[in-house]
């Protein structure tokens, strides 16, 4: 019978982690318990987050800003499918870390790069910051910006396509 509490508590365990989880906005934990010899519980809790398609989708109309809305507004398909394949694309970068994606080096000053610029090797492209640490994101080769898929101030996801250079 002892195994039967010891299931029981493993189960209560299980759904304190998973409260954990969802209350602290964690995408994963994982816990080992040992009870003692050959006896222990392993337990990784984690669930998907649309983040990184949430970042993407928005950032698609954001990026010719600039441009009339009429021409995004009647073209809306292309920018969907655009959005699905981005981090596929060879002149993209990815998002070294999670955080928040800042692209100016403070507020109301002019933006690190926009569509169109060119651009040097290690030259600053965004900031991401990450625990309260700005990290500046170099660019890793020479070229002109095709397209930003992120906002100033959105969310960003650890792979998540920032910006592609050709």
């Amino acid at each position: 019978m002892s195994n039967k509490t010891s299931h029981d508590s493993d189960v209560s365990f299980i759904q304190a982690l998973a409260e954990l989880l969802r209350e602290n906005d964690l995408t994963e934990l994982q816990v080992k318990r040992e009870y003692g010899d050959n006896d222990s519980l392993n337990v990784r809790v984690s669930r998907q987050t649309q983040t990184v398609v949430q970042a993407s989708v928005p950032a698609a109309p954001a990026a010719p800003a600039p441009a009339a809305t009429a021409s995004s507004a009647s073209d809306p398909t292309p920018a969907a499918s655009d959005a699905a394949d981005p981090a596929s694309h060879p002149g993209a970068v990815t998002s070294p870390m999670v955080g928040t994606v800042y692209m100016a080096p403070e507020p109301g000053a002019a933006p690190f790069v926009s569509v169109g610029a060119s651009i040097s090797e290690g030259d600053t492209l965004l900031i991401i910051e990450a625990m309260k640490t700005m990290n500046h994101i170099p660019a890793p080769k020479a070229g002109t910006i095709k397209r930003i898929l992120v906002e100033d101030g959105g969310p960003v996801e650890f792979g998540a396509p920032l910006v592609i250079i050709e």
